[in-house]
């Protein structure tokens, strides 16, 4: 097996997830105890109980998905040690999770790191008035030329078929209404709190750039593909540089991975809640195993 691992997004919590890795693993539960101690407040109790209004507020559902992840990673070295992978990457705050697994930085540093991204990108959300789409089975350029008329952005290249859109709410409206008279006939709007990695979070990420400055990097032991480039970053600057301009640019999701398995890579494994990567894979890759570690018992059944 030689795989790569990556780091859920926002939109996967649930109330209750993790709570298994915590109860069955003690790695698992030094980082959940961890995020409690760091953050001085129970996020644990948020993650296991909710209730899910209250997870799903970006500024509780960032760093909750994060130590969700980071816990069940814990929980899996303890058990597969010699499982080591050939890169990493995240789905937008995901990529704090892939950082942290290649050592760019300790737990405790990216929790409060994404923490206060959190809090930025809230309050970027309620100055604004922004909203997000999802376009399927449309031609990418088609995409991008009615998105630049309409003043929208692309935020997630996902998946071959799965574009997302995001911007101001009547330009938004105006570029879906577009992309239908274009012939693209699925055209979803997203229950979502605010336009993510569009130009309205754009205050998030230069508010977001001088914490980064100030907070201390390694780069990372093994390739983190960044949402920003598809590429690692050559210094520990441009990784920093890479992280203020994620919260407003593009996620090339696609790209990431197509680039960790164009290392020779044969199976990817997810850790967070859902299986929303997996599932973006399996349209990208379907040649890649794929693996979701979301709960103790796909540790427990996990088979090298």
């Amino acid at each position: 097996m030689k795989p790569f691992f990556v780091f859920s997004g926002q939109g996967a919590q649930f109330a209750g997830m993790g709570k298994d890795l915590a109860e069955n693993s003690t790695a698992a539960k030094k980082i959940f105890e961890s995020a409690d101690n760091t953050l001085k407040y129970s996020l644990s109790e948020i993650i296991f109980n909710g209730p899910d209004a209250k997870l799903t507020e970006t500024i509780y559902c960032q760093p909750a998905i994060y130590t969700m992840s980071c816990a069940a990673l814990a929980a899996f070295a303890e058990k597969f040690p010699q499982v080591v992978p050939t890169a990493c990457a995240g789905l937008s705050l995901g990529e704090y999770g892939a950082l942290y697994a290649g050592k760019a930085f300790d737990f405790e540093t990216g929790l409060k790191l994404l923490a206060k991204r959190a809090e930025l990108m809230d309050a970027a959300c309620k100055n604004t008035n922004g909203s997000m789409a999802s376009v399927i089975n449309g031609d990418p350029e088609v995409i991008k030329e009615i998105c630049a008329g309409c003043n929208v952005d692309v935020a997630n290249f996902n998946s071959p078929g799965q574009i997302v859109i995001s911007g101001e709410k009547g330009a938004l409206a105006a570029a879906v209404d577009a992309l239908k008279a274009a012939g693209i006939r699925k055209v979803i709007v997203l229950n979502v709190a605010g336009a993510f990695h569009s130009r309205l979070m754009a205050s998030a990420g230069d508010a977001l750039r001088p914490v980064l400055d100030m907070t201390p990097f390694a780069l990372p032991r093994i390739p983190v593909y960044h949402n920003y480039t598809a590429a690692p970053a050559d210094s520990v600057d441009e990784l920093r540089s890479n992280l203020a301009a994620q919260v407003a640019g593009s996620v090339r999701w696609e790209e990431c991975v197509r680039a960790m398995a164009a290392l020779g890579a044969d199976t990817m494994i997810e850790f967070g809640p859902g299986n929303v990567l997996t599932k973006l894979c399996s349209r990208t890759l379907p040649e890649i195993q794929t693996v979701n570690i979301n709960s103790y018992d796909a540790i427990a059944n996990f088979n090298l």
